[in-house]
């Protein structure tokens, strides 16, 4: 990604399961705020939609905290998504 280029919807929702899977699937809401790169606002919309589409859940952690972690349909899109993305280099796309 070039320089203060824009994410696209699917670059933020990979970043975020990515962060996700790299932080062996486990990750407190403000670390994985912090390092997906978005505002308090954004983060909050992606990980509720996210949530809603079963790609990641929310576990309770110890009494009132939470953690993220991502669900076998969220592996399964960043898998999805890397094919994509290999299907798009191999025709130099």
């Amino acid at each position: 990604m070039k320089p203060f280029q824009k994410r696209s919807r699917l670059e933020i929702i990979r970043d975020i399961l990515k962060v996700i899977r790299e932080s062996n699937n486990s990750i407190s809401p403000t670390k994985l705020q912090r390092f997906s790169n978005l505002s308090f606002q954004m983060f909050e919309e992606y990980v509720n939609d996210l949530e809603k589409k079963g790609l990641i859940e929310a576990k309770p952690y110890r009494e009132k905290r939470k953690i993220y972690s991502l669900t076998d349909k969220g592996r399964a899109f960043l898998d999805k998504y890397q094919d994509f993305v290999n299907f798009l280099a191999d025709f130099g796309l």
